[in-house]
């Protein structure tokens, strides 16, 4: 008999604390619903699951040569630490490097301190600036690229304010000599009356910036506080000012990730961009098509995901350099299911569904998170993400993991 235990059913995309100031949901939401569950939104019973899936084989990678791909990593929050929410984040610094470690020896580069690693919600500006001197002083060969933000303010800040909160943030990248990711800021989105203060922001960083930079288009799905980003809510015209961006500033400007989960938006802006610029792809729900690419360009990779699927996404890349696309697909396309689970709506909460896969597969010792956001997904949407991780072939222990499942669920009053 194979490994198997009682799962929930239902109610499997609703997930998030009433109380939570996070982003909501927003554009379409595939449904990722796994085989043999229910997605009734009443609740649901008990199924006996039997694993099925075949963990991707592990192993060291060399970095992907056809394409450049970072994982976006999420902190391990300490057990012993008050990690309720709205307190400073109490980081378990130890498994939190391990894991960037693991992402490292598998050939992926390391975006750091980024959104899955809870920027704005959890993890506060002191334990972000940590983060980054940490991850920067064992990254090899400067495999690493480190979010430069504005999160240390506070309230309602002028556009100087947040030119200055955004020099702060770009000398912490620069001393540690990391790429830096000029995210997008909820602060410059609310104090912005044009896109020309937009521009007068962007010109000034990258004037600024020692080394090129990677921009960041993050979608109201992830956040709703950047709604109207770039000083408009049309895609066309806020697609065309940041190309005039770019072109004015070439030089400064390595690519941009965009995360819209639309892979027609993207397209269009990677066609759009000068020779030489990239576009990394922030979309959960369509990478392998966008990675592979067309017979015009191809994205390269800036994802979250690839936290959660990390010895798949190596796999996935190594096959890509060698031109075996069916072996691409094979790995990647039980991926998709996945992602669209972990990245369902309200989307912001995927950060639970990264946390939630690191420890079921050993990289953390407790299912706990900075700001308390484990419990950001219920129990019925957490048992469709370990069903759909184990078809997917990323339950890299099957056993661990039913074992650390089955002690949530007793925990939870589920007799698994």
């Amino acid at each position: 008999m194979g490994l198997e235990l009682r799962l929930p059913t239902g109610a499997g995309n609703h997930g998030g604390p009433a109380s939570a100031t996070g982003a909501g949901g927003g554009g379409s939401q595939p449904d990722s619903a796994p085989r043999g569950s229910r997605s009734a939104h009443d609740g649901g019973g008990l199924e006996t699951y039997r694993l099925s899936g075949v963990p991707v084989a592990q192993g060291t990678y060399r970095p992907a040569s056809s394409r450049l791909a970072f994982a976006a990593a999420h902190v391990v929050a300490d057990p012993l630490g008050d990690n309720s929410p709205g307190a400073p984040a109490v980081v378990d610094w130890e498994h939190t490097l391990a894991f960037r470690r693991y992402l490292w020896s598998l050939g992926l580069s390391v975006a750091e301190a980024m959104d899955t690693a809870q920027r704005g919600m959890g993890l506060d500006w002191k334990a972000t600036q940590e983060l980054i001197r940490r991850s920067a002083g064992e990254a090899p060969d400067g495999r690493i690229a480190v979010g430069v933000g504005t999160d240390q303010l506070t309230g309602p800040a002028a556009l100087d304010a947040v030119i200055g909160a955004y020099e702060e943030q770009l000398a912490v990248a620069e001393d540690v000599s990391a790429q830096p990711i000029l995210m997008a800021s909820r602060a410059l989105c609310a104090a912005a009356e044009s896109p020309d203060d937009y521009r007068k922001v962007y010109d000034h960083l990258l004037n600024q910036s020692t080394r090129p930079v990677i921009l960041h288009w993050l979608g109201p799905m992830f956040d709703p506080a950047l709604e109207g980003y770039w000083g408009s809510d049309s895609f066309e015209s806020a697609m065309a000012f940041v190309v005039d961006l770019i072109n004015d500033n070439v030089a400064k400007v390595d690519g941009i990730k965009i995360s819209l989960l639309d892979a027609t938006y993207e397209v269009a802006l990677r066609n759009s961009l000068p020779e030489g610029v990239r576009l990394y792809t922030g979309d959960d729900f369509n990478y392998p098509e966008l990675i592979r690419g067309d017979d015009n360009r191809h994205s390269d990779a800036l994802l979250g995901i690839f936290a959660a699927i990390a010895p798949a996404a190596a796999a996935a890349l190594k096959a890509l350099d060698s031109g075996d696309l069916a072996e691409y697909t094979r790995v990647f396309e039980p991926t998709v299911p996945l992602a669209r689970q972990i990245f369902s709506a309200p989307t912001y909460y995927y950060k639970t569904g990264i946390a939630f896969l690191a420890w079921l597969n050993g990289h953390q010792p407790g299912f706990t998170m900075v700001g308390g956001l484990q419990t950001g997904r219920s129990l019925p949407h957490l048992a469709d993400t370990f069903r759909l991780a184990d078809q997917a072939g990323v339950l890299t222990d099957p056993e661990l993991a039913v074992d650390r499942f089955r002690q949530l669920l007793r925990v939870s009053g589920v007799d698994a």
